[in-house]
């Protein structure tokens, strides 16, 4: 799909849909675009949104599916205690899964989408020490922001919750998850997506050049810092009727490439 003028791309995406719909469709295009930029564990990792409205509830893809294949009718409504409420594929939700998410939605209203990715270059970057380093643009908008949480095996024990949300703290939406992955969070899907995209570039980046074993060219802490404020000023200026700009240019690959998510 193109970028027509007179065209309202935003109405034609979500043609008459409730809020509750709206997120559907967005968590489902954030499952398809992982898949579609190689980000994707088999079945496994996970995206999740809170069901507007609600405190209680979230959604989540149907434990079994490839992200390919998420479609926004067919999301696993759970609650916070990980009673299946909706599930209209009969396969229900991944238990790791819910004990990540879960910790999130009830810590942080503020936060309408986490997302967990394994991916080659992010769990590189978690199973070091140094996290993100501040060598280059893009990696600068990760400069303050975000947490760590120390690995403790595949997260099944609900015990872990409390330590998890302690540690991503009260304004982060960005988080290494040490010798496992990455978690973003946002607002939106949108947010969510987008910010997991760009940390996932930068890790990438971070791993070539520390392999390439040539000297990092260093940049000055009051220029990083600079950076990271003119990044947040950025999205700020990006957003239109309520979406950020960038996430439309994303729905409208997706209209490409793979539009069964809306189904």
């Amino acid at each position: 799909m193109s970028v027509e003028a007179g065209t309202d791309f935003v109405t034609d995406i979500y043609p008459n849909l409730s809020e509750e719909e709206r997120v559907r469709v967005d968590l489902a295009a954030a499952y398809h675009l992982i898949e579609h930029f190689q980000m994707s564990d088999s079945i496994y990792t996970h995206i999740s949104a809170r069901v507007p409205g609600d405190k209680e509830y979230f959604l989540i893809n149907p434990y079994g599916t490839r992200f390919s294949e998420v479609k926004a009718s067919q999301l696993v409504t759970i609650d916070l205690d990980g009673n299946i409420i909706n599930d209209p594929c009969s396969m229900g939700a991944n238990p790791a899964g819910f004990t990540i998410h879960s910790a999130i939605h009830e810590a942080r209203p503020d936060l309408k989408c986490a997302l967990h990715t394994h991916t080659v270059a992010g769990v590189g970057v978690a199973s070091t020490q140094t996290g993100i380093l501040p060598i280059n643009q893009w990696a600068l908008q990760f400069y303050y922001g975000v947490s760590r949480h120390a690995y403790e095996g595949i997260a099944l024990n609900l015990e872990e919750r409390e330590r998890l949300v302690n540690d991503l703290g009260a304004e982060n939406k960005v988080m290494i998850l040490d010798n496992h992955g990455l978690m973003t969070m946002g607002s939106s899907v949108g947010e969510a997506f987008t910010l997991m995209f760009n940390l996932e570039r930068v890790c990438k980046v971070q791993m070539s050049v520390l392999a390439s074993g040539q000297p990092v060219n260093q940049i000055d802490s009051s220029v990083c810092d600079l950076t990271y404020h003119q990044y947040k000023q950025f999205a700020e200026m990006s957003m239109k009727d309520g979406f950020h700009v960038e996430w439309l240019a994303y729905l409208r690959l997706l209209e490409r490439v793979s539009p069964s998510y809306k189904e």
